[in-house]
C-alpha cells in the first residue's frame, strides 16, 4: 500500500453532477369566439411538467392552460377562452462534473417562476388576443461520484472527552429493581 492510500480514502456518493437555470418569456396568439373589445383578466392555470437529461441540457417539458376573461359587442357581453398550451424549454447545464461512474441520473426541476401573464392584449386586426407569458426553471442532475478524503494521520477523534469507564462504574452501582422497591415503600 503506497503512502497516499494510506492517508485518503475514496467515498463513493450521490452528488449534484450539473445545475442550469432557464427564464424565458414566450407569446401565445388565441382565437377567442367572438372579436373581443377589451381584456377584463388573463390567468395561467394548470402547469405541469417533467424534466430529462438530454446530453448538456436538461429538456423541462409541460402545459399549461390560459384563460383569459374578455367583453365583446362593444362590451355588453363577457366571454371566457380557454387555451391548452405545450412547452419544450431547453436548460442547459452551466456546471458540469464529467467525473459521474454510473449512468444512473436522477434530474430534478424546480419551477421558481411559475408560467404567469405579463400582458395580454388585443391584436390590430380586432380579433385575437394575444398572451404574453413568462417561466424560469432550475434544474439539477444528481448522480454517483467518487469524493477523496484526506485522512488525519493522528487518528484523533474527538468524542468530547467522554470517560466510558466512569460511565460503567455508576451503571454497576444502579440497582435493576429500584422501581418495583420504590413501589413496595409506598404501600
Amino acid at each position: 500500500m503506497s503512502m497516499v492510500d494510506r492517508e485518503t480514502r475514496q467515498i463513493i456518493t450521490k452528488a449534484v453532477i450539473g445545475k442550469g437555470k432557464k427564464f424565458k418569456e414566450a407569446t401565445h396568439t388565441i382565437t377567442p369566439h367572438h372579436s373581443p373589445s377589451s381584456i377584463l383578466g388573463c390567468w395561467v392555470i394548470n402547469h405541469q411538467y417533467k424534466a430529462r437529461k438530454k446530453g448538456d441540457f436538461v429538456e423541462v417539458s409541460g402545459s399549461y392552460d390560459i384563460n383569459v376573461w374578455y367583453s365583446y359587442n362593444n362590451n355588453t357581453k363577457t366571454e371566457v377562452v380557454s387555451d391548452r398550451v405545450n412547452y419544450s424549454d431547453r436548460v442547459p447545464l452551466v456546471i458540469k462534473d464529467e467525473n459521474c461512474i454510473s449512468d444512473d441520473l436522477e434530474v430534478i426541476a424546480r419551477a421558481t417562476q411559475q408560467p404567469n401573464c405579463l400582458e395580454c392584449t388585443i391584436n390590430e386586426a380586432g380579433n385575437r388576443i394575444v398572451v404574453e407569458v413568462e417561466r424560469e426553471f432550475v434544474v439539477e442532475v444528481i448522480g454517483e461520484t467518487k469524493v477523496v478524503v484526506k485522512l488525519d494521520p493522528h487518528g484523533y477523534v474527538n468524542d468530547d472527552d467522554f470517560e466510558y469507564d466512569e460511565l460503567e462504574a455508576e451503571l454497576a452501582d444502579v440497582d435493576p429493581d429500584i422501581s418495583s422497591s420504590h413501589s413496595a415503600e409506598k404501600d
